[in-house]
């Protein structure tokens, strides 16, 4: 059962003046094709919402990298901004607001299973954040972007204690990137200490980008420790 619109308000914490702009965002062309006869509209799918949205995020994720990393040169910034913008990002954007459950979808997308689609959830929520600025402006559409998408915490992490950078949530696959783009090596990670007991052990995790770039760190988890040696790592790399 599609779940109520309503509660989405509640999650991204903004509430529509126009309701049928948000369910406008929440329909997949296939409900549009199957649910009139002949050819559907242009205006009664998400996809030209869809469209919209792409370049408010991505004019709103700008932004605020420059605000953010006002030493950062232009490279480092568009870095950081494709990484935000990635399907891969902003599918666990979508998953968090579980946004596929508030899909109106055609019966065969349906039965298909798109309300876990990669493609489906990233296309809507990109015409959420259209139809955000549609109905209200600028503004709550920027504190949409911050809150779910530039400070959207690391999977998993977020009750560990982790101290992931407010506008980058992966730093592996940032390194990852980075480490790729000036042709070095990528990113080797190596357990070197585990300590303490069971219920409160600590990871120190080395990471090593070719021969002379190396961080260690420590973490509750391998996968938090890792995160911040890549963090040392990379932040090293962009002052190089």
């Amino acid at each position: 059962m599609r779940a109520d619109p309503a509660s989405l308000e509640l999650k991204i914490s903004y509430r529509f003046s126009d309701g049928e702009m948000l369910r406008r965002a929440l329909i997949h062309s296939s409900h549009a094709h199957e649910s009139r006869t002949g050819a559907a509209s242009p205006q009664q799918d998400n996809e030209q919402l869809e469209f919209l949205g792409d370049s408010i995020l991505g004019f709103l994720t700008a932004e605020a990298l420059m605000r953010r990393f006002p030493g950062y040169r232009e490279g480092d910034l568009s870095r950081l901004k494709a990484h935000l913008v990635s399907a891969a990002h902003l599918h666990g954007v979508a998953r968090r607001l579980d946004l596929g459950s508030y899909l109106e979808l055609g019966r065969s997308e349906e039965m298909s299973g798109g309300r876990a689609k990669k493609t489906l959830l990233v296309d809507a929520l990109e015409a959420v954040i259209a139809a955000v600025y549609l109905d209200g402006g600028i503004e709550p559409v920027r504190d949409f972007v911050a809150a779910h998408i530039l400070d959207a915490p690391f999977e998993g992490d977020e009750a560990e204690g982790t101290d992931i950078h407010p506008a980058l949530t992966n730093f592996k696959s940032a390194l990852q990137e980075l480490a790729q783009s000036r042709k070095l090596p990528q990113p080797r990670y190596t357990i070197v200490q585990e300590r303490g007991p069971e219920h409160a052990k600590m990871f120190t995790v080395e990471v090593r980008v070719g021969k002379d770039c190396t961080a260690q760190a420590e973490g509750r988890t391998k996968k938090i420790a890792a995160q911040r040696a890549a963090r040392v790592v990379y932040e090293r790399m962009l002052t190089e």
